[in-house]
């Protein structure tokens, strides 16, 4: 009698690299907790300040409280996981632009004063642009179910995360958006899928 190893789907690969790297996340937030007493929180975006440009790298895996992490680790699976149906090259590429594209406009345009703008919300925010925006960019059959799913589930909280509130980094929401909605667009032109000029 034989066996034969089983390779790991698509889907097993994706919640494999989804799971890493939430478990990254926590794994730094525990760090940071416990071994720098929130001391990696200043290395988040400080807006128009040079010492806070290197934010724009680091913001996305540095979160608040533990509370904070909660909040943004099922919309990370879920929204990723979302993504990731177009594959673990696409989800990285999505990935990487939201968060530097959407990082550099929130540093360049988000209001100063003495904030630190943390979290992967920025992301979060760009996965939603980039899933709703596929729609109308790839205008594929897939890509037109999973907006009207995520803007049934996530759109109240969308129009919420652009309110301005203390606390709360709307901007790198805003920005992280638009950073998905024109990764979609880029993505659709360069697969001759868009009609959009």
């Amino acid at each position: 009698m034989t066996t034969e190893t089983r390779q790991p789907g698509a889907l097993e690969r994706a919640a494999v690299i989804l799971g890493v790297l939430v478990a990254a996340l926590w794994v730094i937030e525990i760090l940071d907790t416990f071994a720098f007493s929130d001391g990696l929180e200043r290395h988040g975006i400080r807006p128009r300040a040079w010492s806070g440009l290197d934010g724009v790298v680091w913001a996305p895996f540095l979160h608040g409280t533990f509370g904070h992490l909660i909040s943004n680790t099922v919309p990370l699976l879920v929204l990723g996981g979302l993504v990731m149906t177009s594959g673990a090259i696409r989800w990285l590429q999505v990935t990487a632009i939201v968060a530097l594209a959407g990082g550099l406009l929130t540093w360049l345009f988000a209001f100063s004063g003495n904030s630190i703008h943390i979290g992967a919300s920025g992301v979060i925010f760009g996965y939603l642009g980039y899933l709703l925006a596929s729609a109308f960019f790839e205008r594929s059959i897939r890509a037109v179910v999973i907006a009207v799913i995520v803007g049934v589930v996530y759109g109240g909280g969308l129009l919420v995360g652009f309110l301005p509130r203390p606390g709360i980094s709307w901007e790198g929401h805003l920005f992280g958006f638009l950073a998905g909605v024109g990764t979609a667009w880029a993505f659709g032109r360069r697969t001759g899928n868009s009609n959009a000029a």
